[in-house]
């Protein structure tokens, strides 16, 4: 074994250099990375996709089921919005249980419940269960976004979350897209009761296949060599080992964190405008632009799209803006406020068109830009989350569905009172608007917990 100076160490190309890697010890020849690092979190982007796949799936079939079951508008409101409910209320506890069991069970767990609440949704024969089975569905996905961007941290260098995090946005929209597209076509195919329960049967053969497969750290996965675990550890806050994590979290220098206030306010009305195109879109449009279920459902496709591809571009851009300034301000923040306003005034432009399809690429355009913001709160998150990162996803994505489970009521009772969607079109454009203010005040050079 020999002692070999750092530039001869083989890594990845664009991979950042450190003192981790600077004093690696290799033997010659150098290792080459493995790329272990890259299926994990294709496993998490994977899961999301799931989840994404059964949650967005009652806003296409919204008119058949609400037709079928005699329901009105305001009633599937708060159907819509009763996921977001519990989603919101055990937030914090998903994270809690990410915290303490690990991602491979509890995601696992999870995958398993919200796969039952999805075939619940199949069997209801009215409002009582199609509620009950959302606010199931709500629990059980809770702890997604705390556990897979806490399992990031462990996974991927500084230097490369932002396209993490982009990828598991990216896989949630991916769900988001097939659930719009596909269920708007089985409609004509197969009653709403079968959709439900096909996707159920995907998520339960999902859920396996992750517990097989997924380990919760680089050194217990299989097929890892030293020289990808040094570019993994290749980041500013080592990951602790599990048994050194902290059992408690100070609440009190959580809550006076005024840049957690502001990264929770951007997620509540970010989600609440995300909302409207997850849930009453596709009625907005076959009531204003006058398109059938199965075109609605194509056009809310098209919103996913855009979503999707802002995501993969915005973490390409946060990482691309980090690595040439060094600066979160510029690469988190930054981007953040420039895309929200970008989203807000596209929004508003789409209230003076009267096309179906113009109206729906300016919308497409906005959902684009606002899906920069996710990759920047994720990346934000874990900058002053530290060792506390579940937590601090926990709370900015509880903070976030209060608002997108008011979102569908305030919708419906909005419509039910004036008849007017253009009304609740310029609603959101100014919500974007205020997302953007938000942002202004997010400072990311003061994190939570230092590194010990």
């Amino acid at each position: 074994m020999e002692m070999r100076p750092p530039s001869t160490l083989t890594q990845d190309a664009g991979e950042p250099s450190c003192p981790e890697l600077a004093k690696a010890v290799v033997v010659s020849p150098p290792q080459k990375p493995t790329r272990v690092r890259y299926v994990a979190v294709g496993l998490l982007s994977t899961t999301a996709l799931l989840a994404y796949l059964c949650r967005n799936t009652v806003s296409v079939a919204e008119s058949t089921i609400r037709a079928d079951l005699g329901l009105t508008p305001t009633q599937m409101g708060w159907i819509m919005g009763s996921f977001f409910w519990s989603y919101a209320l055990l937030g914090i506890a998903g994270g809690w249980l990410g915290h303490l069991w690990g991602t491979r069970r509890t995601l696992t767990l999870c995958m398993a419940v919200w796969a039952v609440s999805t075939m619940c949704l199949g069997w209801a024969p009215g409002l009582l269960m199609l509620l009950a089975a959302q606010l199931l569905m709500g629990a059980a996905q809770a702890g997604l976004l705390p556990c897979t961007v806490n399992s990031v941290s462990y996974w991927m260098p500084a230097s490369r979350r932002g396209s993490a995090c982009s990828c598991l946005g990216a896989g949630m929209q991916i769900g988001a897209v097939i659930s719009a597209v596909l269920t708007g076509e089985l409609l004509g195919v197969v009653g709403w009761r079968e959709i439900f329960v096909i996707y159920a049967a995907i998520n339960l053969i999902g859920a396996v296949a992750f517990f097989a497969i997924y380990r919760d750290r680089p050194e217990q996965a299989c097929g890892l060599n030293a020289a990808e675990l040094a570019v993994i550890q290749c980041q500013e806050i080592p990951a602790p080992h599990p048994q050194a994590l902290p059992s408690r979290v100070s609440w009190q220098t959580v809550l006076s964190s005024s840049s957690l206030w502001f990264l929770c306010g951007q997620q509540m009305f970010r989600s609440a405008g995300y909302m409207f195109f997850a849930s009453w879109f596709p009625s907005f449009l076959q009531q204003t632009r006058g398109v059938s279920v199965a075109e609605s459902g194509i056009l809310q496709g098209m919103i996913f799209v855009g979503v999707l591809l802002g995501t993969i571009a915005g973490g390409a851009l946060v990482d691309w803006i980090f690595a040439r300034t060094s600066s979160r301000r510029w690469s988190r923040t930054g981007v953040g406020f420039t895309c929200m306003v970008l989203c807000g005034l596209l929004i508003l432009a789409a209230y003076f068109v009267e096309s179906a399809l113009v109206a729906v690429a300016c919308l497409a355009l906005g959902s684009f830009f606002s899906a920069f913001g996710g990759p920047c709160a994720m990346a934000a998150a874990i900058d002053i989350g530290g060792h506390q990162v579940s937590f601090v996803v926990a709370i900015m994505n509880s903070a976030g569905n209060v608002c997108a489970g008011l979102c569908p009521i305030a919708v419906g009772l909005l419509f039910s009172v004036t008849q007017n969607w253009n009304i609740v079109l310029c609603g959101f454009a100014i919500i974007y608007l205020a997302t953007a203010v938000c942002w202004l005040f997010v400072d990311l050079d003061r994190p939570l917990v230092k590194a010990t």
